[in-house]
């Protein structure tokens, strides 16, 4: 009887969410360094940013954070990435609000996905492997994170549809969705 594919592990899939976000990143950043008028992918690709950071944040912060301090004595690591997520959702809703053709608005972006890239590395550095050492069960964790991601990229999708509909003029970029 062949085996069951053994599903991602916690560190595995939010390591997977930092590598889609730096790409997402660098596809706006060669847009934005094009100097072409790309406004409609920038704002798609700032929508999808916004979406996919906002869910992983939501995921850590609900799942994966309460475990590990339960787990792990070093606070001063965990107060650091709940701020710096503080600081990446002040920027997310900074880009939420704006518009490709917006002063600064490139700059809000490529300065969001170095300071993202900045907090991922620390993860992975350090928060990854604490989870590790400390003997979590990183499978179940993983099972939780990727239900849950599901469940908030289904409610994201129905909101930004919701917003379309309502008014077809709409830059779903431009608007601040609520509840992200």
């Amino acid at each position: 009887m062949p085996k069951a594919p053994k599903s991602p592990d916690a560190v595995s899939l939010l390591t997977q969410d930092h590598r889609a976000a730096k790409q997402l990143f660098s596809a706006f950043k060669a847009l934005a360094d094009n100097g072409q008028p790309a406004d409609e992918e920038k704002a798609a690709l700032a929508e999808q940013i916004c979406m996919h950071l906002s869910v992983h944040a939501q995921v850590e912060e609900e799942i994966f954070y309460p475990a590990l301090r339960e787990v792990t004595d070093d606070d001063a690591v965990m107060d650091e990435a709940e701020v710096e997520h503080a600081t990446a959702k002040d920027l997310i809703a900074d880009v939420s609000s704006m518009h490709p053709g917006d002063p600064l608005f490139d700059a809000k972006v490529v300065v969001l996905g170095e300071y993202v890239d900045h907090h991922a590395k620390e993860e992975e550095r350090k928060m990854f492997a604490k989870a590790k050492k400390a003997g979590l069960d990183l499978v179940e964790l993983g099972d939780e994170i990727a239900t849950r991601k599901k469940t908030l990229l289904n409610e994201y999708s129905g909101q930004t549809a919701r917003l379309r509909w309502e008014d077809e003029d709409a830059d779903p970029v431009g608007r601040r969705i609520e509840g992200t």
